[in-house]
């Protein structure tokens, strides 16, 4: 559902005082909002982000050890061959690409995981919780997307709510580089891979309609360098 995107020098406020609260940089005066007055918010399709999370899934197995023909086997049956980005297709079907980066995506898992309402809260101090593998279908046993969907049962977040998560995330992306570029303690047990991680997610996930924003952008293509 399409709604009013909130008032975005409201939801700034809140992203600073909570940056305020974990000691962290303050983004310049300059630094963008994300969306304009005016302008409206909404989620990706519910089968959209389910599949994302399925495919970064079995990346990440194929990361720890899934057998190409195990992993291949599943989207096929899953029907998600085609939700595969170039270098996620390269790396799932020819072991091409570098392992580490592609495990980062545990927390672009989690940021979906949020946006389903499948995770409470995505906490800027902690990392994934330990319990969200149980959350994703369950590779080693062959578990169908359809009994996956069935048992998982999820929530989608209200878009406003959503929209004002990537502002804050925006707001964190900034803040933990430049923490870490000026050697600052950071608040929690986390870094700014895991911000940025999340962050990816929530761009992907949560789209904007208005004069100034071009047309949701595929996976590949969200940009995190500003």
């Amino acid at each position: 559902m399409t709604v009013l995107a909130p008032d975005p020098r409201a939801v700034r406020t809140a992203s600073q005082a909570e940056l305020s609260r974990l000691k962290l940089p303050l983004p310049p005066p300059h630094f963008p909002l994300v969306w304009e007055p005016g302008d409206r918010v909404s989620l990706r399709a519910t089968s959209e982000l389910e599949a994302r999370t399925a495919v970064l899934n079995v990346v990440l197995a194929r990361c720890y050890g899934m057998p190409q023909e195990a992993a291949m086997s599943w989207l096929l049956n899953a029907r998600l061959v085609t939700a595969l980005t170039p270098p996620e297709c390269q790396f799932v079907l020819a072991d091409k690409g570098d392992p580490r980066a592609f495990a980062l995506h545990l927390e672009a898992v989690h940021g979906l995981a949020w946006l389903l309402g499948m995770v409470d809260y995505l906490d800027p101090q902690e990392p994934a919780p330990e319990r969200l593998v149980d959350l994703l279908p369950d590779l080693r046993r062959a578990e169908s997307m359809q009994r996956w969907r069935s048992r998982t049962l999820v929530a989608p977040r209200d878009a406003a709510e959503a929209a004002a998560m990537l502002d804050l995330y925006y707001c964190l992306d900034w803040a933990y580089l430049e923490a870490e570029r000026r050697r600052l303690p950071l608040p929690g047990l986390i870094d700014s891979h895991t911000i940025g991680q999340r962050r990816w997610a929530l761009e992907w996930g949560v789209t904007f309609s208005g004069p100034y924003h071009d047309p949701p952008r595929g996976w590949e293509e969200i940009d995190l360098s500003t």
